[in-house]
């Protein structure tokens, strides 16, 4: 049975140092490319750049500044052109969306200024966590959805730069050179039969979007699982084997190169190999097993041995990226799989936050007890429809903020731009 929440108090210096990092890291990555392919699509099935330098800041005047708070409208051209995304589910569906016009970049960097002003403002002064003035305060759910949001459009803007041709791109900081290590485990490792927890109490954590919500327990049956995640050189295995050829891979002249977000590599064979959902079934058929669903992902992950389950693989330790795996933007690439041991599960699984997201083969769908959240009440329902696959963990542009249990990711089986990686589960 649901009761009131409990009351939040929120910490508004750290609010203010959030949104200003956000905002520093969203300029930061709206500089890697050249300013003449700011109108441009990379990635077919999104809008370009502009929709989206101009879409954080809508989206935060839209929910924060004026449906939580009432305030004034800043522009409400840009409030509406720039208020919502698109997923299509083909290239023909994507071009009902285009535009013939879209506004000249110094419009959209002064409204993203003066929405900065208005938010912080609000950050400083306003009463953020009054759920009796509004529902989406309550708790401070408006706050920290602006702060997600832009955290979570920090991995589309990286993965969209990817497929921006290398020559058009300059690294905001020195690239990692390549390189490849040995893991430090390998083989299998049977998981014995258990609970496994899903979602997350409503006000036991400051926040969490919709679909996180109700928790409840459920019984895995024991399986093993595949210690690292599927690598460049399983799959090239696969490949010659007649397998599908991902899409982060190029051929040169006879030979499988990767591509990077700033040059194009000889493929690091020990590095997760990013793949489809679909791909990713078809791999693990082709192993004898099969994708692991969301609640084995949680017992591999979160579950002990002794019975006891854990808020993160490692523990109970606040997610560190120097420590705990390859996330928040350690580096931009990935690294060999096994690398970071401190960050692996109780049952010696490795990677499975960092490194790149786990596929799962659950369709996402809500948990029993779901309410759209008021402060972005489309946010999870619009994905209920079959044609979506969860995924989990995290990949290495992916803040650390969002690295919690009850998180829950999602894309279409086909879409092929994510830093999305698997591993192979047998019954």
């Amino acid at each position: 049975m649901l009761t009131s929440a409990r009351p939040i108090a929120l910490d508004r210096s750290a609010l203010r140092r959030w949104y200003l990092a956000n905002r520093a890291r969203t300029a930061e990555i709206m500089n890697i490319f050249e300013p003449e392919a700011y109108y441009q699509r990379p990635i077919a099935l999104r809008h370009p750049f502009v929709f989206y330098e101009g879409h954080i800041p809508a989206f935060s005047c839209n929910t924060l500044i004026r449906a939580a708070l009432g305030g004034p409208s800043i522009d409400p051209e840009f409030e509406l052109l720039f208020e919502r995304g698109i997923d299509p589910e083909s290239v023909d569906e994507a071009k009902r969306h285009d535009r013939g016009e879209w506004p000249d970049r110094s419009r959209v960097r002064a409204f993203g200024a003066m929405v900065d002003s208005a938010v912080l403002r609000a950050i400083d002064h306003a009463v953020l966590t009054d759920g009796n003035a509004s529902p989406l305060l309550e708790r401070g759910q408006a706050a920290f959805n602006i702060l997600e949001h832009e955290e979570m459009h920090h991995e589309t803007f990286l993965y969209m730069l990817h497929r921006l041709a290398i020559e058009r791109k300059r690294p905001p900081r020195a690239v990692d050179a390549v390189s490849q290590s040995e893991p430090a485990a390998r083989g299998r490792v049977a998981i014995p039969a258990g609970p496994a927890t899903l979602g997350a109490v409503r006000d036991a954590i400051p926040f969490g979007w919709d679909n996180e919500f109700d928790q409840h327990v459920v019984e895995v049956a024991a399986f093993e699982v595949d210690v690292n995640n599927t690598t460049n050189g399983d799959w090239l295995e696969f490949v010659r084997n007649g397998g599908p050829i991902p899409s982060f891979w190029l051929e040169r002249n006879g030979e499988h190169r990767l591509l990077g977000m700033f040059e194009e590599y000889p493929l690091p064979l020990s590095w997760p190999v990013y793949v489809t959902q679909a791909q990713a079934a078809a791999y693990a058929a082709w192993r004898g097993g099969r994708v692991m669903t969301e609640p084995e992902y949680h017992r591999a992950a979160f579950g002990t041995p002794d019975g006891s389950e854990r808020p993160f693989p490692w523990g109970s330790a606040t997610p560190d990226a120097a420590v705990h795996g390859n996330f928040n933007l350690r580096r931009f690439e990935p690294e060999s799989v096994g690398v970071s041991p401190l960050g692996a599960s109780a049952f010696g699984v490795h990677d499975l936050v960092g490194n790149g997201w786990e596929w799962t083969s659950t369709v996402f769908a809500p948990f029993a007890g779901f309410e759209p959240m008021a402060s972005y009440p489309r946010y999870s329902a619009d994905f209920f429809d079959g044609q979506h696959y969860l995924v989990k963990g995290a990949s290495p542009v992916t803040s650390r903020n969002l690295v919690r249990r009850s998180l829950r990711n999602w894309y279409r089986p086909e879409y092929p731009y994510v830093y999305a990686t698997t591993r192979v589960l047998y019954d």
